[in-house]
């Protein structure tokens, strides 16, 4: 069992198998996965493509069930816990509705919850101010940049307190100064709300500049080969980048993925 940070557990995930499809057709994406959250951690999982991330992810967000295994999230089971609205998510494109306004995409959770209109605009005033759109919130998404409207996402899936973040590659189509842009802002709302996030990449380097740990995962079947702390100091910034313990760790992980 790969353990957190000694902390109760955020997410616990002990022997889950996925499968799709059955008896010989069946493919099996992710084999015998156990690994835990802490809480207020926040952990990426990096690996090839195909090796299951995403299906993880989805695993533990409700949105598919394990063939084999258990998850608990946030002390309950992952169904229980997206009931309870204890998980945000945020995904690799924003999926904004172009006829909403900035804030009445980040109330629109709220107003499913049936949140009364004061509060919602409250609290949608304090997500668009932590993610600096305070300025844009009659706009409406067509007029925003890919990497605002991905902090918009972020602001929408803060919107209703969640206990937990999920997030499926959220800047793998962004150019990669805006994508190293957008590390820093999520590693200042990080720091901001203490929320524990989980955080698929494809990117070696996001992954290290971001996260108290990085999981790396096997080529299909998809299985946890490598737990790795992330000693980096906080906070972290363009100087972390240029550090040598920094490129260190990038090759320390380059190397768990080739093995």
């Amino acid at each position: 069992m790969v353990t957190g940070n000694g902390n109760a557990h955020a997410i616990d995930v002990r022997d889950v198998t996925k499968s799709f499809g059955a008896d010989a057709d069946a493919v099996v994406a992710v084999k015998d996965i156990s690994f835990s959250v802490g809480n207020n951690e926040f952990v990426s999982i990096v690996g090839p493509s195909g090796c299951g991330k995403s299906t993880m992810l989805r695993l533990i967000a409700d949105l598919l069930p394990p063939s084999s295994g258990s998850i608990s999230v946030a002390g309950q089971t992952a169904r229980e816990a997206r009931l309870a609205r204890a998980i945000g998510v945020v995904f690799q494109n924003p999926v904004l509705y172009a006829w909403r306004s900035v804030r009445r995409n980040v109330e629109l959770p709220l107003e499913v919850m049936g949140v009364g209109r004061n509060e919602r605009r409250r609290r949608s005033g304090e997500m668009l101010e932590l993610v600096a759109l305070q300025d844009f919130a009659r706009k409406n998404p067509w007029q925003l940049s890919g990497g605002m409207q991905q902090r918009v996402s972020i602001a929408r899936a803060l919107s209703f307190n969640p206990d937990i973040l999920l997030m499926d590659e959220p800047f793998g189509a962004l150019d990669e100064i805006t994508r190293e842009r957008m590390n820093a802002e999520l590693q200042r709302i990080w720091e901001t709300t203490h929320t524990t996030i989980l955080f698929i990449t494809h990117s070696i380097p996001e992954a290290v500049f971001l996260s108290n740990r990085v999981l790396v995962m096997s080529p299909r079947p998809g299985r946890i080969v490598l737990d790795r702390r992330i000693d980096l100091p906080h906070p972290r910034n363009e100087l972390t980048r240029e550090d040598d313990r920094f490129f260190h760790l990038i090759n320390e992980i380059r190397a768990g993925l080739r093995e």
